[in-house]
């Protein structure tokens, strides 16, 4: 397994097919596993049995280490909430990967903020792709500083873990609405792409979702459809992103898209305020509006799993 963005102590076009959306503003309870496209579910905690190239990762998205508004005053805390969430888990991942946003302003001392808390994760391995909040001061110098070793461009990466490929890519960096990958990038991954055979699993991480959610606040990705394009012929493709604070998911032929929840703050559904941000809901129900996502690998069907677990939730070991 390749070492990429990695430290220790851590209008799309695509096939309308099988659509399938559906929104949720908290972990349901359920993990969601995605064979050729098709989601089925299972009650979280039912029993699997893992062979031994089947395995987990944990995503984690929107820490924005350094906000400190009503939404939430301690988000330090709550990165450590979910930290420990995961220190939980009986069977550990086999790395962290964090969408997005680990700072509030890209200052030094937030990005050690981070660093410190994912110190005491016991999975060190950790991979990461830029938020535009990671980005936006300085075009993402510090971030790539410290998180952009043996990366490509701008910081986007491939790696592959126990036959799964990942491919990290940045569509913050030149924000004009809506996020966009640019000719660079996307040449880059049609290369990157050329090399895998059409079964082989493909997790595509994004900050911004690569898919249209809600254009009026710019909750998407204007050149998406191209970087899509390439992953058709694959059988099973999950795209992973964050920005949005809140769980959505949805299918489109054999591609399945998953935004996760923020581990700082919630943000309205589309449409259910004047404008996306940071909201503010009761001291006592934070955290169930917060959380990570679980995702694991079931090699005999060569699909993924996506538990979303809110930090308020109790752990199934």
């Amino acid at each position: 397994m390749k070492r990429f963005i990695k430290r220790n102590h851590l209008e799309d076009n695509i096939d309308r097919r099988g659509f399938l959306q559906c929104m949720a503003w908290a972990g349901t309870g359920v993990v969601w596993t995605f064979a050729g496209g098709v989601p089925t579910s299972k009650l979280l905690g039912a029993d699997t049995k893992p062979t031994k190239d089947d395995f987990t990762f944990v995503q984690i998205s929107d820490s924005h280490i350094g906000f400190n508004r009503p939404a939430n005053m301690d988000v330090a805390g709550t990165m450590k909430a979910a930290v420990d969430k995961i220190n939980a888990l009986s069977r550990q991942p086999d790395f962290l990967i964090h969408t997005g946003d680990l700072t509030h302003q890209s200052k030094p001392e937030e990005f050690d903020g981070m660093d410190q808390i994912l110190k005491s994760a016991r999975s060190k391995d950790v991979f990461y792709v830029p938020g535009e909040h990671d980005t936006s001061v300085d075009d993402g110098k510090a971030y790539l500083e410290r998180y952009g070793k043996n990366t490509q461009g701008k910081g986007w990466y491939s790696f592959d873990h126990k036959g799964v490929h990942f491919v990290g890519l940045v569509n913050v960096l030149q924000l004009e609405g809506m996020g966009k990958l640019g000719a660079d990038q996307i040449k880059w991954l049609e290369e990157d792409l050329k090399a895998r055979s059409a079964s082989t699993p493909v997790v595509l991480l994004a900050h911004i979702p690569l898919w249209t959610v809600y254009p009026e606040w710019s909750w998407g990705t204007q050149d998406s459809a191209q970087a899509l394009a390439f992953v058709k012929r694959f059988g099973s493709v999950t795209v992973l992103n964050g920005h949005i604070h809140q769980v959505m998911q949805k299918v489109e032929g054999n591609v399945t898209f998953h935004t996760a929840m923020s581990t700082a703050f919630p943000q309205p559904a589309p449409g259910a305020a004047p404008a996306p941000g940071p909201m503010k809901v009761p001291d006592d129900q934070l955290r169930s509006v917060l959380g990570i996502s679980d995702v694991n690998f079931v090699r005999r069907n060569h699909s993924l799993a996506v538990m979303n677990t809110t930090l308020a939730d109790t752990m199934v070991k």
